[in-house]
């Protein structure tokens, strides 16, 4: 008698457990604030930037900007902001000073609460901006050096883009966002067209994991016909 007990106690701990693992957490958003992102190369300019708590289960996990995009009923991207301590060395024995920055992409997983951040190739949080579809970010990388522009369509779970073609040398100013416009994103057939200046636009075709070129011209002459 006393074994069976013993199993029954067992199996009903067991069961309370998987219950437990298997309950989705609760991921909320808080109110927005607006705060002070100082831009440019020398970060004289202040300009206003719109940021939000991200939750798990009431708890503060991290701060985001922008609004989130689903890929699955159980995972979103969302655009990470972050405080960083901009104070001198020799200022070590006084308050930090705190300055907000724009990072890069969080993977969130609701059910399990986890949240991941992406390494997006040659995305540059200062001058990228990133058009996201199903699984798929598409935006102007920036080469190391900050010399050379690419076009980049980077898919998750594949540590190598999709789609990585030059565009030519990188002529981004000091405003945000302004190595190019978010490219465009087209629905059957899936495309997406980066613009890099003004009548300057290239298109693309991604088909599962691969990337074709499409030839604009031609697809306009034969339209008209």
């Amino acid at each position: 008698m006393y074994s069976v007990h013993r199993r029954l106690l067992a199996f009903v701990l067991f069961s309370s457990s998987s219950i437990a693992a298997t309950k989705p957490h609760l991921i909320s958003f808080g109110k927005w604030t607006v705060v002070q992102w100082f831009a440019g190369a020398e970060e004289k300019e202040g300009l206003n930037l719109k940021v939000r708590g991200l939750f798990v289960d009431s708890r503060l996990k991290e701060s985001t900007i922008g609004l989130p995009h689903e890929i699955t009923d159980r995972l979103f991207v969302v655009r990470r902001a972050f405080r960083m301590n901009d104070a001198l060395p020799e200022e070590s024995n006084v308050a930090p000073r705190w300055r907000w920055q724009r990072g890069g992409w969080l993977l969130v997983d609701r059910v399990t609460g986890r949240i991941s951040t992406l390494s997006l190739p040659q995305f540059d949080p200062y001058y990228s901006a990133a058009s996201w579809y199903r699984d798929y970010a598409a935006y102007c990388g920036i080469s190391d050096d900050g010399k050379k522009l690419y076009a980049i369509v980077a898919q998750l779970g594949r540590r190598k883009p999709v789609l990585k073609n030059p565009l030519g040398e990188a002529t981004a100013n000091e405003d945000p966002d302004s190595a190019c416009p978010a490219p465009a994103w087209q629905r059957q057939p899936t495309r997406v067209t980066f613009e890099v200046s003004e009548g300057q636009k290239s298109t693309y075709s991604v088909r599962g994991h691969s990337v074709d070129i499409v030839n604009t011209e031609e697809d306009e002459e034969d339209a008209s016909k």
